[in-house]
């Protein structure tokens, strides 16, 4: 069946889900219960399974690069910083993205390439700092988190898109943008673009 056909069985078979039945309201149902929900895209806003697989783009790109072949080679495990991904979108992503931080720390954890500094440990520290200066988190303020926690380098990167509308039709393209960074230096040891699209498509 093409996408477009099963996306729409996906969509339909959810809606039929979720009308109300006699004697019943409306249910939440799992992937597995009906078939194709899983792979449908339910609109063209980004979700938790499109950033993973931006996440994951990125992250492969990392391992490939030149930096982390050196880290691999030296044996070095310099201390590794990891910061949120600024939101460039008009969606409300911010929690998703946070969450997101904890799949990369685990990803260079695991790499066992660098030294990775607790995440949670590293807000509470710029919690505390951001406190003292009255605000909240400033990515501004990069160089001065990272003079605390020792870190040699650190990742960051932000979310953004393009939106085209044409005769009821529309394409959004979400890039993921992420970068290494060498903290005495701030010259940029790695960097790629992720991009992933979602259509609504008139039948």
């Amino acid at each position: 069946m093409p996408t477009s056909n099963r996306s729409f069985a996906a969509l339909i078979a959810a809606s039929l889900l979720a009308l109300p039945v006699a004697g019943c309201g409306p249910s939440y149902v799992r992937g597995s219960e009906v078939e194709g929900l899983d792979d449908a895209a339910m609109s063209t806003g980004i979700d938790r399974r499109d950033m993973e697989q931006l996440l994951h783009e990125n992250l492969k790109s990392l391992m490939s690069s030149p930096v982390a072949r050196q880290w691999a080679a030296d044996g070095s495990r310099p201390t590794l910083a990891i910061y949120p991904l600024a939101n460039e979108t008009s969606e409300h992503i911010d929690s998703q993205l946070m969450a997101l931080l904890s799949d990369v720390e685990t990803f260079m954890v695991n790499s066992q390439l660098v030294t990775v500094v607790s995440v949670e440990r590293q807000m509470q520290m710029i919690a505390e700092i951001e406190k003292q200066h009255g605000g909240g988190f400033d990515r501004n303020n990069i160089a001065e988190y990272n003079r605390q926690l020792g870190s040699r380098y650190y990742l960051t990167g932000k979310v953004f898109t393009a939106d085209e509308r044409a005769a009821g039709e529309r394409r959004v393209q979400y890039f993921m943008f992420m970068q290494l960074i060498e903290v005495a230096t701030s010259a940029v040891l790695w960097q790629n673009k992720a991009a992933f699209t979602k259509a609504l498509i008139q039948n």
